[in-house]
Order: C-alpha cells, then sequence, then structure tokens
C-alpha cells in the first residue's frame, strides 16, 4: 500500500509516494532532505519553517525503521556529518574498495555514500549482509 504525503515546499503542493523515496538525509541544524523519485530534485525542509512537513517526515522515518518488512531494508549512516536512512533495496550498484570502505550511490542524486567497517560497523554489516541476501555475492 502507498504511502502518500502531501508536501508544501516552495509555494508549492506536492502529493509524495514515500514508499517510493530512496533516502532521507537528517543534517545537523535539523533540516531533513529526501529527492523525488525519479528525479534528481531535493527536497529540504526545515522544521522552524515547515513543522508539519517535518513532522510527518519524521513519522514515516520512524515508521521505516522501527518496523522490520520483509523486502524494505532500511539502514542508519553517518556520512559527512549527517544521517542517512536509505532504503538499500533501492541501490543498484556496490563497490567494494581494497580498504574495505563500500560506496554506493543514491538513486535519485549523484550522492555517493562512502561505509568504512571501523567507523560504522553496524551499517556496514547490515550492507553486507543485504548485498549477500539479495545478490548472493560477498563483498568482502
Amino acid at each position: 500500500m502507498a504511502y502518500w504525503v502531501k508536501i508544501l515546499y516552495e509555494k508549492k503542493e506536492y502529493l509524495v509516494n514515500f514508499e517510493r523515496v530512496s533516502a532521507f538525509c537528517y543534517e545537523k541544524n535539523g533540516r531533513i532532505t529526501f529527492w523525488l523519485p525519479d528525479s534528481a530534485i531535493p527536497i529540504v525542509i526545515n522544521p522552524q519553517k515547515n513543522l508539519e512537513e517535518y513532522q510527518k517526515i519524521l513519522e514515516y522515518i520512524e515508521h521505516v525503521t522501527e518496523l522490520q518488512f520483509e523486502n524494505a531494508h532500511w539502514v542508519k549512516i553517518l556520512y559527512e556529518r549527517n544521517q542517512y536512512v536509505i532504503n538499500l533495496t533501492c541501490i543498484s550498484s556496490f563497490c567494494h574498495e581494497p580498504n574495505g570502505r563500500i560506496t554506493f550511490w543514491l538513486p535519485d542524486s549523484s550522492i555517493p555514500v562512502i561505509i568504512n567497517p571501523l567507523s560504522n560497523p553496524e551499517s556496514y554489516q547490515k550492507v553486507l549482509d543485504y548485498v549477500h541476501k539479495a545478490t548472493g555475492h560477498s563483498l568482502n
């Protein structure tokens, strides 16, 4: 079932199926960014300007990260001083480097995400487990 949310952003009204959003970025200043599905358009929600929309996004993020869906594999990753919440089922390629780092790209943006096994061991292991389960291949 689709999870449609109405977002007011920059004097425009968007109706977004959050089940198609592949990642959310939570910045230290409180802003949340997500990219519209099938485009590279970022939507940046500030709690001071868009409190109602901000709460809707937080509720959705809490919903998908607390529940374990059979077909959705959400992971929280600290990257470049921001927290990303990413649905791994939306990622179409992973790169494993000799030093152990894993790189993948968010589908609706050009942002690479790099996970280091030492700085983010829990998320790193979750990515390894997902890749093995989804592809049958091992990255290490």
